[in-house]
């Protein structure tokens, strides 16, 4: 028998979604036609002062790259999602969100918004603001680094295929936040953005 999801959404290219959700649910996020980049934070809903913290996080992997059984710890220390299934095998951790401001440093491009301008809108929605971003993940995106060096593009074409999907545990009352990445100037969405799938469930969403 199916589940009927709390939430099922179709995100459109480039735009934000956030929403709450409760502990011990689930949070899937589905790359409907492959190498789409998915901009993410997280905080504990009911105190957003804490929220997602990259070092604590990269600290007890010990890798760069998220995957399936990877937890994503906030600034004290607490677990705030774990991963539970992962199809694509492997997300960015270091390379953060673009915005009009570095869309124009790295790429010439003027008045181009982006990953920043779209957590800034979804952060609105519930009291926060430029102050409550910190370095996020980018799932399904591929970040290389050699020799303590990242690629010369930093980005380079995701590997996820259509269907690709990403699940997550809520271990606390989370508000996740999501920019569905609009960047064009980078391969990170192989020069199309496309639309993602959102699903929050009380069980583990399959495919």
């Amino acid at each position: 028998m199916s589940q009927t999801p709390f939430i099922d959404e179709i995100i459109p290219a480039g735009k934000p979604w956030s929403g709450i959700v409760e502990q011990g649910h689930y949070l899937s996020i589905v790359d409907l036609e492959g190498q789409q980049g998915v901009d993410f934070l997280c905080y504990n809903a009911d105190n957003p002062e804490e929220r997602y913290h990259a070092p604590n996080t990269l600290k007890a992997i010990e890798t760069l790259k998220l995957t399936a059984g990877h937890t994503l710890y906030s600034d004290i220390a607490r677990p705030l999602f774990k991963i539970t299934h992962d199809s694509c095998n492997g997300h960015d951790t270091i390379a953060g969100c673009c915005s009009a401001p570095s869309n124009k440093m790295l790429y010439g491009v003027e008045n181009v918004p982006g990953c920043r301008e779209n957590f800034l809108s979804a952060l609105a929605e519930h009291g926060l603001g430029r102050k409550d971003i910190v370095p996020n993940i980018n799932f399904f995106c591929d970040v290389p680094v050699d020799d303590n060096r990242m690629a010369a593009n930093v980005f380079v074409p995701g590997a996820s295929n259509p269907g690709d999907y990403v699940s997550l545990q809520a271990q606390m009352m989370v508000l996740a936040v999501i920019s569905n990445c609009p960047q064009l100037n980078n391969p990170c969405n192989s020069g199309k953005p496309t639309d993602i799938r959102v699903i929050v469930s009380q069980n583990p969403w399959k495919p």
